[in-house]
């Protein structure tokens, strides 16, 4: 028997090993389907809103998603068209310029590097051209699957369809939903959902009306300080908007870089820019538009967008924060709620037993009488 035993070892260690390259593989899998699943929950939710406000003045709800879908394609064309040809000629002329941008700047690039400040620009710039000629690379789990070009329309064409028909008839779906939950139950989550829509909902608008404001802000602050490739450092900082705080200062490091390889004083004024446009979107935008979103801590949403950004890839980052505000109602909802109740639940009824025991039962009273009471 011993013998059996040991020779078994091998086995179950390649058994293991087998089971965990499939457990991750499925993981890496799930994590592409949790990221398009939210895409499309994130799509379909404003696409209801409209389809909703739209029912009561006699626009059937297809009709009313429909509408609201292609204004919303619409909308995205006409900025893409205006915005992509200058911000991709300027991008690459960026890129272009890196390895003299970095020269300018080798007292700390020798530093950081231990190599020649033309050589680490040549390796900056041929990182950044690899983005440039793959941008499937920046797709994380999706791009591991093996998506190419075609793949990824096809897989937004089904994600803007599947958003659609979610919008146009949600009762199937949340109909379906409710019938894993027990009937005393359904209330609750019904409640949970109304939440969640909410808080999604709230975050989009928030980030559409930041994205668009602090854009136009950047681009008009940077042409008039006279820093150059000005629409690719406000497009790319409008884009990083939906990662909060990281996105902010991620931003604003390479226009920062930029301006302080001219001079110190430009650099200075490229980040009064940027603060600035921070002060707007902190104290103006985030407090008006953003007042339906779920409050979240600032340190859980640090947190939550690394390790989301870590698990899913960029593109993750784009859905950290519906994720981070999803799992905190859910568990607040699922735990936290219950938790409390439970606790309260001991303390009511001795409320209520307590006086009705010290009280003294009245001549001719039954003595469970003075309890009912």
């Amino acid at each position: 028997m011993p013998v059996l035993r040991r020779s078994s070892d091998p086995v179950r260690a390649v058994l293991l090993a087998g089971a965990l390259v499939a457990a991750w593989l499925l993981f890496r899998e799930l994590a592409t389907l949790l990221v398009l699943v939210v895409i499309t929950l994130v799509i379909a939710i404003p696409l209801d809103a409209c389809a909703s406000r739209l029912e009561p003045r006699g626009v059937p709800r297809p009709a009313g998603a429909a509408i609201a879908l292609i204004a919303g394609l619409a909308v995205l064309g006409g900025v893409l068209a205006l915005v992509i040809p200058p911000f991709v000629d300027q991008l690459q002329r960026f890129v272009d310029a890196v390895p003299g941008i970095l020269s300018d700047l080798h007292p700390r690039l020798h530093h950081l590097t231990g190599g020649g400040p033309r050589d680490a620009g040549v390796r900056v710039r041929d990182i950044l051209q690899g983005y440039l000629d793959k941008p499937l690379r920046l797709l994380g789990p999706i791009a591991s699957i093996g998506l190419g070009v075609a793949g990824v329309v096809g897989t937004l064409i089904l994600v803007l369809m599947t958003a659609y028909y979610v919008a146009s008839r949600p009762e199937p779906l949340v109909d379906g939903l409710l019938s894993l939950f027990p009937e005393r139950r359904r209330p609750e989550v019904c409640e949970t959902l109304a939440e969640l829509r909410s808080a999604w909902l709230g975050w989009l608008q928030g980030v559409g009306v930041d994205m668009a404001v602090s854009g136009v802000l950047l681009y008009v602050g940077l042409r008039l300080v006279g820093l150059q490739y000005a629409i690719v450092f406000a497009a790319l900082s409008a884009l990083l908007v939906v990662v909060p705080y990281l996105g902010s200062i991620a931003g604003a490091v390479p226009p920062v870089a930029v301006g302080l390889a001219d001079s110190p004083g430009k650099a200075l004024v490229v980040l009064g820019v940027y603060v600035v446009v921070q002060q707007v979107e902190g104290n103006v935008i985030v407090p008006l538009v953003m007042s339906r979103t779920t409050r979240i801590h600032p340190a859980a949403i640090v947190v939550g967008v690394v390790v989301v950004g870590r698990v899913l890839g960029f593109v993750g980052l784009f859905v950290a924060v519906p994720l981070i505000s999803a799992t905190l109602i859910l568990v607040r909802r699922l735990w936290v709620e219950p938790m409390r109740r439970a606790d309260e639940t001991p303390a009511r009824a001795t409320r209520t037993i307590a006086p009705a025991e010290a009280a003294p039962a009245m001549e001719g009273t039954p003595p469970g009488e003075t309890l009912l009471r």
